[in-house]
């Protein structure tokens, strides 16, 4: 039984990590990193918000006038369910809010140069399914989290144009929960699996292990540190067009320390037989032929992989069309296809995973309206092609083609301090997936809400 595949589940948690562009692009990142730009559509390569979340969305774009504060947070709740072709089952998600918190800090040095620094975290989300979903054998639970530390120096050439860079100080962490199936597993040295048992021996002296027989849970982890850059370039035609664009390298992760722990579950009334007339309890058999020391599924066990996230390049431009309306319009790309296949050395097996992405494309849209000296509303749309190829589509991340709306208002509560709220609806067309290993068997239906807020303080 040394065939035993739970190198695999190792393949599908850092998969997850590599699905690193999210909820308003693709897979786990989060680009909603300020209350005001998700209102307008997630805009502001040519034109930040001010709020010091330039960190993030341009480095050229830091204040050279004032000091921003931004403190704020975005709550991401995901809802969908998968619905198989052939049986017409239906498991959903479980329904959760997860908070991405973040917090951005940029003060002018003199008329031509800004430093900042921002604390966020792009990469971060839970795709949580109950422990009987179809897909448990995939993964029930995946978790991102991902940290950004970023100092970032802006310098202003001359009236019309500004530079910046920063330095990404990441830290990523992940776990996958999933559970393994008996019936698809190895019968010993016979060619067959459990699920094929009853070839071997009658169903009235050993039982019958049927599809979807759960026998292990298995809990990997695994976290790492890294470093990559960040660089911006703004352009002022005049008072009213602004130009952008920014740069975000690559990173190429090794994760080191991943670790799965694994917990046997009881598979009742079901024996195996290991000579001619003795037959003895399968939770006996797989105790020492899976889960002993030395086994595929031995508890504590490592692995490490290495994996990309991929480059990322947005161009944009804000036009004030009139004296109280700004419109904002960015393009990004992301370089996918850099994820191709996903390596794996075990302690006991060693896998290649083929992945396949592709290049992503998309387009925000967004617009601004001073109502007075108080109040500003604000609205927005975006929408990019997807990542995974059907192939790719699992419980983990059943990610596609994505369209949001957005709104949001802005509301000045002091001469220094201003409260930022906005709403994002995401809308994902109904898309093929499995639950298994093979051919996809069924269709997965991901949407979310996601709501914004930040207190930013200029002075």
């Amino acid at each position: 039984m040394q065939r035993f595949s739970a190198i695999h589940v190792l393949g599908i948690l850092l998969c997850v990590l590599g699905l690193s562009q999210g909820a308003s692009a693709q897979g786990f990142a989060v680009y909603e990193q300020s209350g005001c730009a998700m209102g307008r559509g997630v805009t502001g390569v040519a034109a930040p918000c001010p709020d010091g979340s330039a960190v993030f969305f341009n480095p050229a774009g830091l204040s050279f006038e004032k000091t921003q504060i931004g403190l704020g947070a975005s709550f991401i709740g995901p809802f969908g369910d998968f619905t198989d072709n052939t049986t017409g089952q239906v498991s959903s998600l479980n329904e959760k809010h997860y908070p991405v918190p973040n917090l951005f800090i940029s003060r002018p040095f003199g008329k031509r140069l800004a430093l900042g620094i921002g604390l966020f975290a792009p990469y971060g989300l839970t795709t949580d399914w109950p422990t009987t979903a179809q897909g448990r054998f995939l993964g029930y639970k995946s978790v991102v989290k991902g940290v950004f530390v970023q100092p970032t120096v802006s310098f202003k050439v001359n009236d019309n144009i500004s530079i910046g860079g920063g330095l990404d100080i990441t830290h990523l962490s992940v776990e996958l929960r999933q559970r393994a199936d008996l019936s698809t597993q190895p019968l010993g040295a016979t060619g067959l699996t459990f699920g094929q048992l009853n070839l071997v021996c009658p169903a009235a002296a050993c039982g019958t292990v049927t599809p979807g027989t759960d026998f292990a849970d298995v809990n990997l982890e695994g976290s790492t540190y890294s470093v990559g850059f960040h660089l911006g370039v703004i352009a002022k035609v005049n008072d009213r067009v602004s130009f952008g664009a920014r740069y975000l390298h690559g990173q190429s992760v090794d994760i080191s320390d991943g670790t799965i722990e694994t917990a046997q579950i009881s598979v009742p009334n079901v024996r195996v037989p290991i000579a001619p007339g003795v037959l003895v309890p399968v939770d006996t058999v797989m105790a020492s032929q899976a889960f002993a020391a030395g086994k595929p599924l031995q508890s504590g066990q490592g692995a490490q992989t290495e994996l990309p996230l991929p480059a990322q390049f947005v161009v944009g431009t804000a036009i004030k069309v009139a004296p109280k309306v700004t419109l904002f319009a960015d393009y990004q790309f992301t370089d996918w296809s850099a994820f191709d296949v996903l390596p794996i050395d075990g302690e006991f097996l060693t896998s290649e995973l083929v992945e396949n992405y592709g290049d992503t494309h998309g387009i925000r849209l967004g617009a601004e309206f001073e109502v007075n000296q108080r109040w500003v509303l604000r609205a927005g749309f975006d929408g990019h092609n997807a990542a995974a190829p059907d192939e790719s589509v699992t419980p983990n991340l059943p990610e596609g083609k994505r369209a949001e709306i957005m709104g949001g208002v802005g509301v000045r509560l002091s001469s220094a301090m201003r409260l930022d709220l906005s709403y994002m609806r995401l809308s994902q067309p109904e898309r093929a997936g499995r639950t298994q290993p093979g051919p996809n068997n069924g269709v997965y239906n991901f949407n979310a809400n996601l709501f914004g807020a930040m207190l930013a303080f200029e002075f």
